[in-house]
């Protein structure tokens, strides 16, 4: 993996974090760096469901692919959150 692949993985998590926090109701008790690898690691999930599902590429914007990595992001960030509270 190259640095741009990197760099690109990092900028998708942060926006994929962003918005699975603002799909959760209510104010999440996580930090930002958290917010980034949970978007990551949905990211990165989401596009091997989406690919599986046979959804991953299309013409323009993959909106479902998008949308399986914010619910990821979500479900990721409610987890991360829940853990952090009875820890």
């Amino acid at each position: 993996m190259e640095i741009t692949g990197i760099l690109t993985a990092i900028v998708v998590g942060i926006v994929i974090g962003v918005l699975g926090r603002l799909v959760l109701p209510g104010r999440q008790r996580i930090g930002f760096l958290w917010t980034i690898v949970v978007g990551i690691a949905a990211a990165l999930i989401g596009t091997f469901v989406a690919a599986g599902l046979g959804v991953a590429s299309t013409n323009g914007i993959d909106w479902i692919q998008i949308l399986i990595q914010v619910v990821l992001a979500a479900v990721g960030i409610a987890a991360l959150e829940r853990a952090k509270v009875r820890a």
